[in-house]
C-alpha cells in the first residue's frame, strides 16, 4: 500500500503541487528517494531517520521508497523533509492516511525533530488554498502563510507536535497572520534646499509611476532626492502587498511573518551582476527588478553599470515582467517598478564647470553618457538636470512643501487613476496606458496637440517618446485635478522630456 502526502516545488512565484508517495515493501533494508531530487532533498532521508529516532520511532527492516511526482519536475530545497516524514508516518500507520492526503506540508527537519522555517511559505499557502488543502509548516513560518485567508495553516514546532496533532492528542490551533508593519516616517523633502524643479519631477514620477533620470554634478543632491521618494509614495494596497510579499517570501525577506505596506525601495550597487539585477543564478531566483515590484528601483551611478546589465532592463520596463531563461528553467517574475536613475554628466562630474572640468570636455561627457543606449534612454519619461546648490542657499530655512503634503497630492492623483482604470485590470497607473486607452484618457486640447506636434517634428520624438509625453501630461493634469489635458500640461511634460542634458 502506498501512503501519500503533498508539498510544492517552486517555479518562480508559482508553487506547483508535488505528490510525495511512500511505499514500505519487503526486501533488503533501504531508504531511497526518487523523482529528480537535488542534493538537499536526497539528504532528507538522514534527517528524517534521525528525527524519527529522536521520537523513539524505529524504521522497519524493509525497503522504503519515496517517489516525488511528477518525476520529471526538478525538486530543490530542504522543505521536502516534512512531507517525506509525513508520508512515511502515514505508511507506518502512525498518522491517519486521510489526514496526510489532505495536507500540503513544507519544512526542514533538524536531527532532534525540530522544524526549521523555510522560504516560500506564502506561495505554498496560495497553492494549498487553490487545492482546498490544509498547509502544514514550521511554527516560525505560520504567521507568514496565514496571510492567505483561504488556506487553513497549521504551524508546528516539531515533528512530535505534528504526530500529536493528527492523532488528536494535542490539536494545534490555526495560525494567525503576522503584523502589518507600519513604515517609519521617511526623509522629508523639505530637507532638500533648492532643487524645486527636481522635486516637481519626483512628484510627477510618483503620481504616475513614471521613470525618472537625474543628471547633475557630484554633491548636487541626486541621491538625497531619490532617498525621499518612499516618503511621497502611497502605501501598498492589500492586493499589491500580497503580490509583492510573494516574491519577498521566496528570498526570505519577510520579517517574522509580517507584511509591510511600504513600497519596496531597492538600490543595487553598480557592481551588481546581471543575475543580481534581472534574476537567475542557482534556482533562477528573482533579481532586484522583481524585488522592486510595485515599488522603486534606484540605480545610482547609472552609466557605471555594465552595458549588458543596462540593456536587459529595456524589455522589463515595457512589459512589467521578466522571463529568466536558463537551460533547466524558464521562470517568469513580475517586475512593475518605477526606475529612478542618477548619473554624473561626465566621468569627472564637472562638465558644466569650466574651472573644474577635465581637459577632455566636452568629449568626455558624450563618451560617458554614451554608455546609455538610445533605446534605453528613450524609456525615461522625465529627465532632470540637478544643478549644484549655492553655499549661500544652504543657510536658508527649509522651503517648499513637505513630503506629507506632496504625498497627499500623489495619493489623490493615484486615486483618480484607480477609478479611471477600474475596468482595465491590467492597467494600474498612467504609465501603463497605451493604444486606444491612452488616446481616450490623454488626448490634449487643440492647443496642446498643436504644441506637441510641433515639438515632435522639431526634436524628432520617437513614437514611444510621443506617447510617453502624453502619459506624463495626463499625470500632470491629474495632479492639477483637471479632467482634460491642456496646453500647460503638455508644455510641462515636454520640458522634462527634452532636457538638454540627456536628450539625444
Amino acid at each position: 500500500m502506498v501512503a501519500r502526502a503533498y508539498t510544492v516545488a517552486f517555479q518562480g512565484v508559482d508553487a506547483r503541487l508535488v505528490e510525495v508517495q511512500c511505499a514500505v515493501t519487503p526486501g533488503l533494508p533501504a531508504f531511497s528517494i526518487v523523482g529528480l531530487p537535488d542534493k538537499a532533498v536526497s539528504e532528507a532521508r538522514d534527517r528524517v531517520r534521525s528525527a524519527l529516532s529522536a521520537m523513539a520511532i524505529a524504521l522497519p527492516s524493509r525497503r522504503i521508497t519515496i517517489n516525488l511526482s511528477p518525476a520529471d519536475l526538478p525538486k530543490e530545497g530542504s522543505h521536502f523533509d516534512l512531507p517525506i516524514a509525513l508520508a512515511l508516518l502515514a505508511a507506518l500507520d502512525i498518522v491517519p492516511q486521510d489526514a496526510s492526503e489532505t495536507t500540503v506540508a513544507l519544512g526542514e527537519l533538524s536531527l532532534d525533530g525540530t522544524l526549521v522555517p523555510v522560504l516560500g511559505a506564502l506561495p505554498a499557502a496560495m497553492t494549498a488554498a487553490q487545492e482546498d488543502r490544509t498547509l502544514l509548516c514550521p511554527k516560525a513560518s505560520g504567521a507568514e502563510a496565514a496571510w492567505v485567508d483561504a488556506a487553513k495553516v497549521i504551524a508546528a514546532a516539531s515533528l512530535g507536535d505534528v504526530v500529536r496533532h493528527f492523532s488528536g492528542q494535542s490539536p494545534i490551533l490555526p495560525s494567525q497572520p503576522g503584523e502589518v508593519h507600519t513604515p517609519p516616517p521617511g526623509r522629508d523633502l523639505r530637507d532638500v534646499k533648492g532643487q524645486e524643479r527636481a522635486k516637481r519631477a519626483l512628484e510627477i514620477a510618483a503620481a504616475g509611476r513614471h521613470h525618472l533620470m537625474l543628471v547633475g554634478t557630484p554633491g548636487s543632491g541626486k541621491s538625497m532626492l531619490a532617498a525621499r521618494i518612499p516618503g511621497i509614495l502611497p502605501p501598498l494596497t492589500p492586493a499589491e502587498a500580497l503580490d509583492t510579499s510573494m516574491i519577498h517570501s521566496l528570498c526570505g525577506l519577510l520579517d517574522e511573518g509580517g507584511i509591510s505596506r511600504a513600497r519596496p525601495f531597492r538600490e543595487p550597487h553598480h557592481t551588481a551582476s546581471m543575475a543580481a539585477i534581472v534574476g537567475g543564478g542557482r534556482g533562477a531566483k528573482p533579481g532586484e527588478i522583481s524585488l522592486a515590484h510595485n515599488g522603486v528601483l534606484f540605480m545610482d551611478e547609472f552609466p557605471e553599470f555594465p552595458r549588458a546589465v543596462l540593456e536587459t532592463l529595456r524589455q522589463p520596463i515595457e512589459t512589467g515582467e521578466v522571463m529568466v531563461a536558463r537551460a533547466n528553467a524558464h521562470i517568469k517574475y513580475p517586475c512593475r517598478f518605477m526606475l529612478v536613475a542618477a548619473a554624473n554628466p561626465c566621468k569627472c562630474g564637472y562638465l558644466s564647470d569650466p574651472a573644474r572640468a577635465c581637459a577632455r570636455v566636452p568629449q568626455c561627457g558624450e563618451d560617458y553618457m554614451g554608455r546609455i543606449s538610445g533605446p534605453l534612454l528613450d524609456r525615461f519619461d522625465l529627465r532632470v538636470e540637478v544643478p549644484p546648490v549655492a553655499f549661500s542657499d544652504l543657510d536658508l530655512p527649509a522651503s517648499g512643501d513637505s513630503s506629507q503634503q506632496v504625498a497627499g497630492r500623489v495619493a489623490a492623483a493615484r486615486a483618480l487613476q484607480e477609478q479611471r482604470f477600474a475596468d482595465h485590470p491590467d492597467l494600474h497607473q498612467n504609465a501603463d496606458a497605451e493604444g486606444s486607452v491612452l488616446d481616450q484618457i490623454a488626448t490634449p486640447d487643440a492647443e496642446g496637440r498643436d504644441l506637441l506636434t510641433r515639438a515632435a517634428d522639431r526634436f524628432g520624438l520617437s513614437a514611444r517618446g510621443y506617447h510617453r509625453v502624453l502619459r506624463v501630461a495626463r499625470t500632470i493634469a491629474d495632479l492639477d485635478g483637471s479632467d482634460p489635458v491642456l496646453r500647460p500640461h503638455v508644455a510641462e511634460a515636454l520640458s522634462f522630456r527634452l532636457s538638454h542634458t540627456t536628450a539625444a
